[in-house]
């Protein structure tokens, strides 16, 4: 188990030999899509069984599965999560035959968070058990904007094409400046609350409130680059926020919407100000948001029609997000 850690380690700070990367397996997916985005979806031999972007990687053969009953609501998905870190059991399997017979030279995973992805912990152990000795683990930890870009190099790093994630990082953050140059033009800075939890209730943490302020506004009850916050329902009630985007993590539109019914029988939910003046929005947290990845881009641009929707519209309305109404 230690020589996979230090291979690990020794990916992170330099690129390692030069040679052609054709089997990569991706266990979150972020990374799918950043490994596609660099060039090397051809190389992706399987994922985790959330990896469905873009087209076609969901045909790949599936390396992880949940423990816990994922087309359960908000509350129910939360008591099974703190059920089973309590009993001190990951919340997803891995397959160590299907890893055994794909035997990949890359496996692209995360620290950031158990509730999200297989840990590294449980990858190292595989590594241990069943592959090469010379299996390069890559453990991303998008804890901010600047970490997702960092993430994007590093990958990039381990598959021998720095010059790949230079460029990718590059041309995202050339598209989030143009966003954020026509927002610091607007004289308004409407408050935003991001919920990207419903039971309990969390705001969106980590990237979202740097985004919230590219795109011309001001989260509340969340810090960029911290975790994403608990918080108690009177604590929104009291910030009382100009617009309201809601993006569980993991739920598409459909079921943010259906999920989203529940806000409505919380206490004083119709006196809130983004209530009262249409401005809650709905949008889809499984593939914009939550995943820290070269769609933050589409995130932005979301984030920007919500909160200046007379001066920002860039075709998501209908499929990235609707109005609660």
């Amino acid at each position: 188990m230690e020589k996979h850690a230090v291979k690990r380690d020794a990916v992170a700070n330099s690129a390692v030999e030069n040679t052609a990367v054709e089997k990569i397996v991706s266990l979150l997916p972020s990374a799918t899509e950043i490994v596609c985005a660099l060039g090397f979806r051809e190389a992706l031999v399987g994922r985790s069984h959330e990896c469905d972007f873009p087209a076609g990687v969901e045909t790949l053969p599936v390396c992880t599965a949940p423990r816990m009953d994922p087309a359960g609501s908000s509350l129910e998905i939360d008591r099974q999560v703190r059920t089973l870190l309590r009993e001190a059991l990951s919340i997803y399997d891995l397959d160590l035959g299907r890893l055994e017979a794909l035997q990949p030279q890359v496996i692209v995973t995360q620290t950031q968070c158990d509730v999200c992805a297989v840990s590294l912990e449980q990858v190292e152990q595989a590594a241990a058990q069943c592959l090469r000795d010379d299996t390069r683990l890559v453990a991303l930890e998008p804890v901010s904007l600047d970490a997702v870009w960092d993430d994007m190099r590093k990958v990039a790093a381990a598959l021998n094409a720095p010059e790949r994630g230079e460029t990718l990082v590059t041309g995202l953050q050339a598209r989030m400046e143009a966003v954020a140059a026509r927002a610091a033009g607007l004289s308004r800075r409407p408050t935003l609350a991001a919920i990207e939890w419903i039971e309990p209730l969390m705001m969106g943490g980590n990237w979202m409130p740097r985004l919230a302020a590219m795109a011309g506004g001001e989260a509340v009850l969340a810090a960029a680059d911290r975790p994403s916050p608990m918080v108690e329902w009177e604590a929104l009630r009291e910030a009382d926020p100009d617009a309201i985007i809601v993006i569980p993590c993991g739920f598409d539109l459909a079921r943010t919407r259906a999920e989203a019914e529940t806000l409505r029988a919380l206490p004083g939910w119709s006196d809130l100000k983004a209530v009262r003046n249409g401005r809650v929005a709905l949008a889809d947290g499984h593939h914009y948001f939550n995943r820290p990845g070269p769609r933050l881009v589409e995130s932005l641009e979301i984030l920007a029609e919500v909160i200046h929707p007379a001066d920002f519209s860039f075709g998501h309305k209908g499929a990235g997000w609707v109005l609660m109404v």
